[in-house]
């Protein structure tokens, strides 16, 4: 009886070690994947803030202007002027449905149906 606990314990001694060399090497490989995931979300943000900054330098209101400048012809571009916009009482709203509500024919006391459930 003894040899069989021994032998028991052994094996579950070897089951172990051998599950945590697996979870070992498991855990080293996800933590170099997520290495390499914060090195590519690092350049990302680099590469993101390097277009932001050319962005800006595209759009600053000079060049905008003086774009706007040489392509007059082509584009028939105009300043803004504020009787360009409409008024508040210019907007259309949706017109009201077509149907007409249906009358209620047959209503139902709640008070008294309350009442009664009470009862029961």
């Amino acid at each position: 009886m003894k040899t069989l606990a021994y032998v028991l314990s052994a094996l579950a001694v070897f089951g172990l070690a051998f599950w945590a060399y697996r979870e070992n090497y498991t855990t080293q490989q996800v933590l170099k994947e997520t290495r390499t995931l914060q090195r590519e979300i690092g350049s990302a943000q680099v590469r993101l803030g390097v277009l932001r900054a050319e962005w800006a330098y595209l759009n600053r209101p000079d060049r905008l202007r003086e774009l706007a400048e040489l392509n007059f012809d082509s584009l028939g571009l105009l300043p803004l002027r504020p009787n360009q916009f409409g008024r508040v009482d210019e907007v259309s709203y949706p017109q009201a449905p077509l149907l007409p509500l249906l009358p209620i024919t047959n209503g139902i006391d709640v008070s008294t149906m309350a009442a009664e459930g009470a009862n029961q």
